[in-house]
C-alpha cells in the first residue's frame, strides 16, 4: 500500500504537469525516464527519489517544497470538503483543465469570470 506522502507527492507532480500542460510522456523525456515511470510516481505506486524530485521540479518549473504544499493540512481537512465538490480535486482532469483555462485568460477577464462563477454558485 502506497505511503501518504508518495500519494501526495505523486499528487502535486500531476497536478503541476496539468496546470502547465505537460504530458507524462514529455516529462520522462525531459527528464530521462519512461513514460510509465512519471504513471507511478504520479498515482503513488512507487516512490520518488531526492534527486529524481529534484528534476522533475526544474522540468515543471517550480520549487521542489511545492511537492509537499499542503500535506500537514490533509488529516486536518479531511471530511470538511462540501458534497458537490471531488474527494480529489487534483485527481479530476476537468477541475485541473478549468484552472488551467483559467489562468490563460487575461486579469481582468479572469476576476469578472471568477465574480461571475460566485454569484452564479450562490443562486444555485
Amino acid at each position: 500500500m502506497p505511503h501518504k506522502v508518495d500519494v501526495h507527492v505523486g499528487q502535486r507532480i500531476r497536478q503541476r504537469r496539468w496546470l502547465v500542460g505537460m504530458t507524462q510522456q514529455k516529462l520522462a523525456e525531459m527528464v530521462g525516464i519512461k513514460f510509465q515511470q512519471i504513471q507511478k510516481y504520479e498515482t503513488g505506486a512507487n516512490r520518488v527519489s531526492a534527486s529524481r524530485l529534484w528534476e522533475i521540479a526544474d522540468a515543471l518549473d517550480i520549487d521542489v517544497a511545492h511537492f509537499f504544499e499542503g500535506i500537514e493540512n490533509e488529516k486536518v481537512n479531511a471530511g470538511s470538503t462540501p458534497s458537490n465538490v471531488p474527494a480529489d480535486l487534483v485527481g479530476d482532469k476537468e477541475a485541473m483543465d478549468l484552472v488551467r483555462s483559467y489562468y490563460a485568460i487575461p486579469e481582468n477577464q479572469r476576476r469578472r469570470l471568477f465574480e461571475l462563477a460566485r454569484v452564479l454558485s450562490d443562486v444555485a
